[in-house]
């Protein structure tokens, strides 16, 4: 299923296809620097690609395949996915994210999929608010998240590290 469409990406259902591609960016230091700290094993990847990417999404909050369209190539994932809280989901509200591999970083396509699923969450699917967690340092994913009108509410520090906690509400 096609969930949204921009000018270069097409985002869908993650199939089969997409695991070897998948495990790539999974591996890759620097894609996961800011996202987990370490590479994924083949072995974590696969599992976590069978656990979250295969299972069906009624009310289309989740994390997409992202493909760019010239190539029609697997370069990530991205979407708006449940936005949970101490009591689990959070009803109206959604998180923000995005992955793509290090070869299509610095085109610009990292906000075009976030402005295409803040605006699809905020008109589509009628969410009251989308928040996105960036971790301290991670200059390049502050810079997509203030293009798109994104305000900080919050700073968090775990342990060793610290993430900005930005929001978006519906006007």
């Amino acid at each position: 299923m096609i969930v949204l469409e921009t000018e270069r990406l097409l985002f869908r259902d993650h199939t089969l296809e997409d695991l070897d591609p998948f495990c790539a960016l999974e591996a890759d230091p620097e894609v996961r620097r800011f996202v987990g700290g370490r590479p994924r094993t083949r072995e974590e990847a696969e599992r976590r690609f069978r656990d979250r990417f295969l299972r069906s999404v009624p009310d289309r909050l989740s994390l997409w395949a992202t493909l760019f369209k010239p190539e029609e190539r697997y370069i990530g994932y991205c979407g708006v996915y449940p936005h949970f809280g101490e009591a689990g989901a959070i009803p109206g509200e959604g998180a923000l994210g995005f992955t793509l591999a290090r070869a299509y970083w610095g085109r610009g396509l990292a906000t075009e999929a976030a402005r295409a699923f803040v605006d699809f969450g905020l008109r589509e699917l009628r969410l009251r608010r989308i928040v996105a967690s960036v971790e301290v340092g991670n200059a390049a994913s502050v810079r997509v998240i203030e293009k798109l009108g994104f305000t900080l509410w919050r700073l968090e520090k775990i342990n060793h590290r610290a993430f900005y906690h930005f929001e978006i509400r519906h006007p």
